[in-house]
């Protein structure tokens, strides 16, 4: 147990030393990809060995990758708004935190021709909101009569930071193995919930610690399958949110897996496709049912969750090396919604409806050993309507753009 919590101090150090993770609100809470090179192919990813994410992609690319680091960071722009029917009319209000800094960085090295070992850095996140109090008296717009209401801000913020060290390993000369322990850390922080029988806590952590397995294959010179998996990370609980989370405060990290391939059409041309599934249903405090199990309690083993179910998404990307300088990218990101209307209510408050996004995105060789990396989306607007207890849509739209140096050695 001392050593447990020593290397989860160590993961948030580091982790934290690196830039503070905030939100991503895409495919669910998880980005849409990780690295720069992925983003800018729609997300995928699970099939390739372009850069040093292999942590989080794929833990078996790490034996085709190099000798390499990455560090990078982008601006993400998520738009969030709610249109309530309160007692004063309806009213549409948006979230205010509407830009965030987020960081990334991976490191590989190969140690012989068939062992490769790494370590990525990369969060999760996406509960994310503040709406400003909107009515007199400093209440915010869950209010159902003049006195059931929130007082002050209403929001909520959660941020996953996960450290991945990661080894691979080739069993043959066209198939590799690999694993990549996850040392996670969490914290959450609600406010303005008192609607709800639930006071102003702050700030909450918790810990815990996952897997990821990976595979990859060469079949022939121009097809590479891969595969990954990391089943449900069990976190310590938010001892501050036991009456909000489901099971007294627990709030795991899902299960979640992809497949992908990758062809080299030409030898200029290469196409990208991964297929990924995200189980939010088997998280209680995630996916039970809002309003169906309110009468249990918040905080009980049955209790409401955000009533998320599990989210697949279809992934595609195309890269063209147009010389011997620049790569250009492309990508669409298709994923079903988690939020159903029966649960609109309670996800004003983490809105993560969004199911398309468009990419592009391209790497410039500074030298033999130097990339610069780019990439740009945007994820299309959707909305969803409940009407219980009221009637209410929640929407969500989104920008981002960044930047990655990468360095091989």
């Amino acid at each position: 147990m001392k050593f447990q919590r020593t290397a989860w101090r160590a993961a948030a150090t580091l982790g934290l030393a690196t830039a503070s993770l905030t939100v991503h609100a895409t495919n669910g809470y998880f980005p849409h990809g990780f690295g720069l090179k992925a983003k800018g192919m729609g997300g995928a990813a699970v099939a390739l060995a372009h850069d040093a994410f292999a942590g989080v992609n794929n833990p078996a690319s790490s034996a085709w990758v190099g000798n390499r680091w990455d560090i990078g960071g982008e601006i993400f722009m998520p738009k969030r708004s709610a249109t309530v029917s309160t007692p004063m009319g309806p009213m549409e209000i948006e979230s205010g935190k509407s830009a965030f800094l987020i960081p990334e960085f991976g490191y590989n090295v190969n140690l012989s021709d068939r062992l490769g070992v790494g370590i990525t850095v990369y969060g999760n996140g996406g509960m994310n909101t503040q709406y400003p109090a909107t009515f007199p008296g400093d209440t915010n717009f869950l209010c159902s009569s003049p006195t059931t209401c929130g007082t002050g801000r209403l929001g909520v913020n959660l941020m996953q930071l996960i450290v991945a060290p990661t080894v691979a390993y080739k069993v043959s000369d066209n198939h590799s193995l690999g694993l990549s322990p996850l040392l996670v850390y969490q914290q959450f922080e609600a406010y303005g919930l008192q609607a709800f029988g639930i006071p102003n806590q702050g700030k909450d952590s918790s810990t815990g610690l996952g897997v990821r397995l990976g595979y990859m294959g060469k079949l022939g010179d121009r097809v590479t399958v891969g595969a990954s998996y990391s089943p449900k990370i069990n976190m310590s609980r938010f001892d501050k949110y036991a009456n909000l989370f489901a099971q007294g405060g627990d709030f795991d990290i899902p299960e979640n897996m992809a497949v992908g391939v990758a062809v080299q059409v030409t030898p200029s041309v290469q196409i990208a496709m991964d297929y990924s599934r995200i189980n939010y249903s088997g998280v209680p405090s995630i996916g039970n049912p809002s309003l169906a199990n309110f009468a249990n309690g918040f905080g009980s083993p049955d209790g409401p969750g955000f009533g998320w179910q599990d989210v697949k998404v279809v992934k595609l990307g195309v890269q063209w090396q147009m010389n011997s300088q620049w790569t250009l990218r492309a990508g669409y990101n298709q994923g079903t919604n988690p939020i159903q209307s029966a649960d609109v209510f309670l996800n004003t408050i983490a809105p993560g409806v969004i199911k398309s996004h468009i990419t592009l995105g391209g790497t410039y060789a500074l030298s033999g050993q130097e990339e610069l990396s780019f990439a740009a989306w945007h994820g299309r607007k959707n909305t969803v309507t409940g009407s219980i207890p009221a009637p209410t849509t929640i929407g969500m739209s989104q920008n981002g753009f960044g930047l990655q140096y990468s360095r091989k050695f």
